[in-house]
């Protein structure tokens, strides 16, 4: 997992000597919830980081970015009350189409994979003097225990402003269970989020 962080990294600023590549600055609100779990809820949480643009011609780009986003979900059955939030660093790889809809605003639609690994987190618990826990680190049992790495499917529409203000609205939906649940469960994360950004 190092190996590929390092590989994404270094992979992204090599591609910042072409006149191509555009920068951005972004951050935003996410709402995040657990697909197939009942009673789950979703779960405000945040996203920020860095985002990159490599036109391949007037309309058509790849979009990529190094962002860390608050996801998980919050569950309630009467009394007891459980919240996940687990911090994620992100690396979306999408195929961007974009059209002039007037002289300084472009609508932009994007969607592809996206990888994340998990950073950290906790685990809480909301009812007798609950504790809480780190996540990704098996503390406690299988309570916890969340699997580090997660896939998915990324789409999102956007506005680009003056080719400098982003505004996106985006959705994610992952193909790989966070954690062995009981009875087999196949839960998935399931993320939207409002977002704008500055380019530079």
């Amino acid at each position: 997992m190092k190996k590929f962080l390092m590989t994404a990294v270094l992979g992204m600023f090599a591609l910042a000597g072409f006149s191509q590549v555009k920068w951005d600055a972004k951050f935003g609100m996410n709402f995040s919830n657990m697909t197939k779990l009942d009673d789950a809820k979703a779960l405000p949480g945040f996203h920020l980081g860095v985002g990159m643009d490599y036109g391949f011609s007037e309309n058509w780009s790849l979009q990529s970015g190094l962002i860390i986003s608050s996801k998980g979900y919050k569950y309630k059955v009467g009394d007891e009350k459980e919240t996940a939030r687990p911090i994620y660093l992100d690396i979306p790889i999408l195929a961007a189409y974009k059209f002039n809809i007037s002289d300084n605003t472009k609508f932009v639609i994007n969607a592809g994979p996206y990888l994340a690994f998990g950073l950290g987190g906790k685990y809480k618990e909301h009812y007798d003097g609950g504790e809480d826990w780190k996540l990704f680190k098996g503390e406690n049992g299988a309570d916890a225990e969340m699997k580090r790495f997660d896939l998915g499917i990324q789409y999102g529409i956007g506005l680009e402003l003056s080719d400098r203000y982003l505004i996106n609205l985006t959705g994610q939906n992952g193909f790989i269970s966070p954690k062995n649940y009981d009875g087999g469960k196949d839960y998935k994360n399931m993320t939207f989020s409002i977002g704008v950004g500055y380019r530079f």
